[in-house]
């Protein structure tokens, strides 16, 4: 982490800009403590659903971050059927939580997918959506694998779908051994209109 954001943030105006700068590192850096995050969304039979998912990108400008996934995922039918959803951030370095109110849009088509799917289909990472089964398959029911019937990498897509979460709101918390801390800030404010909140 810098040592410019390691320690304690006065100012809400500058604490904005630090949350975004740390989110474009944690889609940048592998190692980053954010890369890997919390995505909550609710299911109308089973009620709220969580699991881990990879930052992949963060558009600053469109306040919009890019997480991938499998059109077959639980997360896609939940997601489409209502596009509410949080995502939890957790660094312990920095002590820093960060939960993000977003808008979820899912895309499995059109250039922005095609494009990032260009660039990945030739990694390793390809073989995540190429699997003949879905997500969540139990072993018992998976089909035996068959080399003759599964997709190569050079398929259009697959299964590929990329998430873009349009963030709505922040709320930062700061765990100190000097006190905690909080803010929210509303993305939906061309200023980004922040306020400190009670811990």
């Amino acid at each position: 982490m810098n040592a410019s954001v390691s320690g304690s943030v006065a100012d809400l105006v500058e604490l904005g800009p630090l949350l975004w700068q740390e989110l474009v590192r944690a889609s940048q850096e592998p190692r980053h403590e954010w890369r890997q995050a919390t995505l909550a969304t609710v299911c109308a039979v089973d009620g709220p659903q969580a699991r881990t998912v990879v930052l992949r990108e963060v558009e600053e400008r469109t306040r919009t971050l890019l997480v991938y996934t499998d059109t077959r995922s639980p997360k896609v039918a939940q997601l489409r059927a209502d596009p509410r959803a949080q995502l939890v951030c957790w660094s312990r370095a920095l002590g820093w939580q960060l939960r993000l109110r977003c808008r979820v849009e899912v895309r499995a088509d059109g250039l922005d997918v095609s494009s990032r799917w260009a660039r990945l289909r030739h990694t390793p990472s390809a073989q995540d959506y190429l699997s003949p089964q879905a997500p969540g398959t139990p072993l018992w029911l998976a089909a035996p694998a068959d080399p003759a019937g599964a997709m190569s990498a050079g398929e259009v897509r697959a299964h590929f779908a990329v998430m873009r979460l349009q963030v709505l709101e922040m709320d930062w918390l700061e765990l100190a051994a000097g006190g905690h801390r909080r803010a929210v800030f509303d993305c939906r404010d061309a200023e980004m209109a922040a306020r400190w909140c009670v811990p």
